[in-house]
């Protein structure tokens, strides 16, 4: 048994993929999504500050349809299209045999993982903090709530089309890539997906209440308490990222005592 300090030898489903470097770590998709989605978020901030008191407070104004309703129909193109070619390809090049994954490939579709929840947990943090309260505001302000004002089109019709895609995203790809999950399931993720992806049914209520016999606005109303209750599903996060620490320790000290044999 002899000791050496070589690094790991390159794998062809590494050495092929060009989003990772030699250790299988994808930086250049992590930075891409993270950029990808402050890009699109700027564009939004910038577009609703620019119209949103100006252009969109009448729905049954023109220009209403100009320049908010014709924003709501790219975005249900865009979105549709991109939750069915994002699944359609996990599923297409999903891993056929999961008992054959290296301990080097594993780690490296762990890093890939990550990637994913990173996207869904910006997204999080864009709906919360950032948009939820910008539609608050709006509403304090203008009073109107319908299903299309400035604010709900960019938050209900492109921040959770988004959250779909990144969570459902992720949960997939545990399934098609990690042999750990081909044949069982990670109940935090399961539980941290689902929590926020069931506020969009909570959405319609929400609406139906504003609309008929609750039209003031206001952070505490009874009718909001389905958001922060489903939010905290994403508590369950917690338990994600232990267990991805934990299988990525076991994977590092495997293909350590690999390298060193």
């Amino acid at each position: 048994m002899s000791t050496t300090t070589a690094s790991i030898s390159p794998i062809p489903e590494i050495v092929a993929d060009e989003s990772v470097d030699e250790n299988g770590i994808p930086w250049t998709n992590y930075f891409k999504v993270i950029i990808g989605i402050a890009v699109v978020y700027s564009f939004v901030r910038v577009y609703m500050h620019a119209f949103a008191y100006t252009m969109g407070l009448d729905y049954f104004e023109p220009e209403f349809a100009t320049f908010w309703m014709s924003i709501f129909w790219l975005q249900a193109f865009v979105c549709a299209a991109a939750f069915a070619g994002a699944m359609g390809y996990l599923w297409v090049t999903r891993e056929r045999s999961p008992d054959t994954v290296t301990a080097e490939v594993e780690l490296s579709r762990y890093f890939k993982l990550i990637t994913w929840l990173v996207g869904y947990t910006a997204v999080v943090l864009i709906l919360g903090p950032l948009a939820g309260e910008s539609d608050a505001a709006w509403h304090q302000v203008v009073i109107r709530d319908t299903d299309f004002t400035p604010t709900h089109i960019s938050l209900f019709y492109l921040g959770f089309p988004a959250l779909i895609i990144f969570g459902v995203g992720s949960f997939v790809y545990a399934k098609t890539r990690l042999p750990m999950h081909a044949k069982q399931s990670l109940v935090p993720l399961g539980i941290a997906i689902g929590g926020p992806i069931l506020v969009l049914p909570t959405v319609g209520l929400n609406e139906w209440g504003h609309t008929f016999f609750y039209a003031e606005e206001l952070f505490g109303a009874p009718i909001h308490y389905g958001f922060a209750a489903l939010g905290l599903a994403l508590l369950a996060l917690g338990g994600v990222v232990v267990h991805i620490l934990l299988r990525m320790k076991d994977l590092i000290d495997e293909v350590t005592a690999e390298v060193e044999a």
